[in-house]
């Protein structure tokens, strides 16, 4: 059995960036490998058969399907949860229908004079603007569990399990291209940091990330071949809950990334 890591990168996206940030540091945690590959093996005897029937009814023989290779890799996912705060002035008008006998109107000391409404509907009455500002607070949360192609994913789709003492020892030891350090802050930036177009003047505005964390997830691919037609194809198992992962995958692909 051998023993690889998905090394695709996640995407990063580009971000706008805030005025303020707190930012947590990122975390590496390697799931322990729940599961034996012999377990693996006896799982993938009872399905191997429906891997290669075909119109549902075509069945090969057990005895046609034969194992290749049980190989164990490691599934990177980004876990971060975060926030974006902005507190902001924007201007405004007002506008206030008066009589239309009305000549002058003060406020705070301020004098308006009535025009004329451009609103037929309106009648018997004039208009005052009153220009000033308004104050606003927005605030956004987010909380992404995100695969190594940075799209996200379902939280039940990351199973939860002990983790390995000395991740990094063992990310090294396999040879596992790190995800770039801030590919997880542009993601959530472009989810929830949309600064308001109409700031007239800013009070605060903070970008949070309270959780980061980058978390390796045993698999298990089964390799085997039709030694009647040929053919090879493939099943993967989650290494924490021995799980099928169900997900079209072509056999180039994965031949490729073995070798």
């Amino acid at each position: 059995m051998t023993e690889a890591v998905s090394d695709e990168k996640i995407v990063i996206s580009a971000g706008t960036i805030p005025s303020g940030e707190k930012i947590a540091e990122r975390s590496t945690v390697v799931y322990e490998t729940r599961i034996e590959p012999t377990v693996i093996e006896t799982i993938g005897e009872k399905l191997k058969v429906q891997l290669f029937t075909r119109f549902g009814f075509m069945r090969p023989k057990s005895e046609e399907i034969q194992l290749v290779s049980i190989d164990k890799y490691y599934e990177p996912y980004i876990r971060v949860s975060g926030k974006y705060v902005i507190d902001y002035y924007r201007k405004c008008t007002y506008t206030v229908k008066v009589e239309s006998r009305v000549q002058e109107v003060i406020l705070t000391n301020q004098r308006y004079k009535p025009n004329q409404s451009t609103d037929s509907s309106v009648k018997d009455h004039n208009m005052i603007k009153l220009q000033g500002e308004e104050r606003l607070m927005t605030e956004v949360k987010a909380s992404l569990v995100l695969d190594k192609f940075g799209q996200e994913v379902a939280p039940k789709e990351l199973p939860s399990a002990p983790s390995e003492n000395n991740p990094e020892e063992i990310l090294s030891a396999l040879g596992v291209k790190e995800i770039p350090p801030d590919a997880d802050l542009d993601i959530i930036r472009s989810k929830i940091l949309t600064r308001p177009r109409d700031i007239n003047r800013l009070v605060t505005e903070l970008f949070e990330v309270n959780d980061r964390a980058v978390i390796y997830t045993p698999r298990f691919r089964v390799l085997y071949t039709n030694v009647k037609t040929g053919e090879t194809k493939a099943m993967e198992f989650d290494g924490v809950t021995a799980q099928r992962i169900q997900r079209p995958r072509p056999l180039s692909q994965f031949l490729q990334r073995s070798t």
